[in-house]
């Protein structure tokens, strides 16, 4: 076996498992999962009839760069939705459909990555766990940029030594952040590339949340706007990942896309033809329904805004908590600075079940950045989120006895 197997960590999911394992919450309360990053809205009605409408087509063995359709939705929703006007996106060269933005974080990993000696993949921490993951079962070295409240919960790009830049071959950025909720302004994002540039490495853009915003005329900027503004016309070293989970609450049909640069897309898709992962062709029509309509889009972005509205009164009151510029996450720090007793306790008094912080951060040079944090998902409907949030405001206020 891959010796490097041994190396990947539990998910954070086992670990709370394991942790609430033998917990007995009170038979009264229902249930609250507020723990996984997964939408519970209403899917859109026209994603649902395509699929129904094209479920004869499964009878045909889908072409792995996407139907023609799919890929030119894709690209006239990234010029209208992320790029300055005249900007372009050719959906020939630039655009692949993937299974969802953790399959593609993945295997970009694997077809990127030089095996080296000293090869580093620059992420985020805390992070999404795949981008470790997949550094590591490509041979290279997960190089941690903390974002803490000393760094306004952003990577702290510029304390990174040149030498170590110089080893880098990916950084991975999210913004909208998981689990901070911060965005990356256009600035950031072009100093990114021009240390990419200096230190020739690559930038993996994860934007899975990029639909999910607080100020309705402020959405947060995309590497390929930071790109094209920078006079990167072919989006060079640029590779932005999105998904159909988020911005239109379907996480089961596993949709998404990858765009950027074509001379990383192109040896990219030689990778993806011999990893197996074509999807289904109703999933792409369906898709392509999905990626044209911006209606249904606006409507859940609505109910996310509505859920932190209310439940924001609720909570700031007991926690040191602040309002994220995107996605659906709170990130408080708890009195105390234990998250995981925090959150072992809530689940025993109250039914609800959040994630520790540290669950989802490595801890290097001893220290965790996310120890003293938990990470509440507001997912539900919004009288559910309520409900929580006025259960965790009681635990709170009973001392968690």
């Amino acid at each position: 076996m891959n010796p490097d197997l041994d190396r990947l960590q539990a998910y954070p999911f086992e670990r709370l498992s394991a942790l609430l394992k033998g917990n007995a919450p009170p038979p009264g309360l229902a249930p609250i999962g507020m723990s996984i990053g997964e939408p519970r809205h209403a899917p859109p009605r026209l994603v649902l009839d395509s699929l129904a409408a094209n479920l004869h087509q499964l009878g045909s063995y889908p072409a792995t760069r996407g139907l023609p359709a799919l890929r030119e939705a894709v690209a006239r929703m990234l010029e209208r939705r992320w790029l300055p006007e005249g900007a372009t996106v050719d959906a020939e060269t630039m655009v692949l459909p993937v299974n969802g933005t953790r399959e593609a974080l993945f295997s970009f990993v694997q077809a990127v990555v030089a095996r080296r000696s000293g090869a580093r993949v620059a992420m985020p921490n805390p992070c999404y766990q795949i981008y470790e993951g997949a550094a590591l079962l490509a041979g290279a070295e997960p190089l941690y940029l903390d974002t803490t409240a000393t760094t306004r919960f952003l990577p702290d790009l510029d304390a990174v030594p040149a030498a170590v830049w110089d080893r880098v071959q990916l950084l991975f950025l999210c913004s909208p952040g998981n689990p901070t909720g911060r965005t990356l302004s256009l600035d950031y994002l072009q100093h990114a590339l021009a240390l990419a540039e200096k230190h020739d490495f690559v930038i993996a853009a994860d934007e899975c949340y990029a639909e999910l915003y607080d100020d309705e005329s402020q959405p947060p900027p995309s590497l390929l706007r930071a790109a094209w503004q920078a006079g990167r016309r072919r989006y060079e070293r640029c590779m932005v990942f999105h998904s159909l989970s988020k911005r239109s609450s379907v996480p089961g049909l596993r949709s998404g896309f990858v765009a950027g640069d074509p001379a990383l897309i192109k040896p990219y898709l030689l990778y993806r033809t011999y990893h197996g992962c074509a999807m289904a062709i109703p999933t792409q029509l369906a898709s392509a329904v999905a990626w044209q309509d911006d209606a249904h889009v606006v409507a859940n972005r609505a109910l996310y805004r509505e859920k932190f509205a209310r439940v924001l009164p609720i909570l700031q009151p007991v926690l040191d908590l602040y309002r994220p510029d995107g996605a659906f996450y709170l990130w408080p720090q708890v009195e105390g600075g234990d998250d995981v007793g925090f959150t072992q306790r809530l689940h025993a008094q109250q039914n609800l079940t959040i994630l520790p912080g540290s669950y989802l951060a490595r801890e290097h040079d001893g220290r965790n950045p996310g120890r003293g944090r938990v990470r509440i998902s507001l997912v539900a409907g919004v009288d559910e989120c309520v409900a929580a949030a006025e259960r965790i405001r009681s635990f709170i206020l009973g001392k968690h006895s």
